[in-house]
């Protein structure tokens, strides 16, 4: 048995669409119609992008696989782009129609994971992400850090935008320029984790070790590196009611209702059809890090010192 959905131009068969992903009752057809439906949100934050698949074929409470080639058996028209690796060449599938995010789904590939640079300069990345991930359930503390943060970048000159990741946590975003290449990004990052943490030891904390956090919220930064993903704007996560990585208008992080994974597959479409992509103008606020990385030299400067 399968299912026909239309989307992008083309005819995607959806095998075994009343296979339960996430329990007790949405199924693949589920998943793909939500993906044909947010497509012409979710789409320009994938383009170009090189992406990594993560796939449940047995639902949720299954086994995951995280898929990096381009299986050989996807239709042609699902583009690639190979990227050289460290143990050779890697095939990465790239989002550029509705019909493969349905033909994704339809793999059981639940949530994608984009890359912060783009396949014309992918050693120069055009989006910073801070992971801000809480220890503990306690959505008002990371709403705090997430406005505080916030407030960290515009002192420093830079407009930050925030996002749901689905999960427990927030993605802060500084979309850039390619001016400066991963390195240069990456040391960048680590110094707005250190200022952060410096600033509020109370709240936020760089240690990864979950048992050494003391309850903080870890300000995550790795993902800045070469290679490395970020999970998609619009992307459901496997878990219970399928959340979804949201973009936020800003002010919503003032919003006692908002919680990292308050929006689900049930509720996106209703939320873009009513009010569009609070991102929608994300890729024409690209920025520099030039003088922001003086400032944040001298802030750190002034933290340390007062730290001593």
């Amino acid at each position: 048995m399968s299912l026909a959905i239309r989307a992008g131009g083309r005819t995607v068969e959806v095998s075994r669409p009343d296979k339960v992903l996430f329990p007790p009752k949405l199924t693949k057809a589920d998943l793909a119609g939500y993906y044909e439906a947010v497509a012409s949100a979710m789409l320009p934050h994938l383009a170009q992008r090189p992406l990594n698949l993560e796939r449940y074929p047995d639902g949720i409470d299954g086994h995951r696989i995280i898929q990096q080639h381009a299986s050989s058996h996807f239709p042609d028209w699902v583009a690639q782009f190979t990227v050289q690796a460290r143990k050779g060449q890697v095939a990465h599938v790239v989002a550029r129609d509705s019909a493969t995010l349905v033909y994704l789904a339809g793999q059981a590939c639940i949530t994608l994971h984009r890359w912060l640079s783009r396949t014309d300069n992918l050693d120069h990345p055009d989006l910073l992400v801070v992971d801000l991930d809480p220890s503990t359930d306690r959505p008002a503390e990371v709403r705090r850090a997430a406005r505080i943060f916030g407030g960290l970048l515009r002192e420093l000159g830079l407009v930050p935008w925030a996002m749901t990741t689905g999960s427990r946590g927030y993605h802060i975003v500084v979309p850039l320029r390619r001016t400066a290449n991963f390195n240069l990004v990456r040391e960048f990052a680590r110094g707005l984790a250190e200022l952060a943490t410096l600033r509020e030891p109370r709240l936020l904390t760089n240690e990864q070790r979950k048992a050494k956090r003391d309850g903080k919220i870890l300000v995550d930064v790795m993902r800045n590196a070469y290679g490395q993903t970020a999970v998609a704007p619009y992307a459901v996560r496997a878990r219970p009611d399928a959340p979804v990585a949201t973009p936020l208008h800003w002010e919503e992080l003032d919003d006692r209702r908002t919680t990292a994974g308050r929006w689900t597959i049930s509720t996106i479409p209703k939320r873009i059809d009513r009010d569009g992509d609070p991102w929608s103008e994300l890729s024409r606020q690209r920025q520099t890090l030039a003088r922001p990385r003086e400032r944040l030299e001298q802030a750190l400067a002034e933290a340390r010192g007062a730290s001593a």
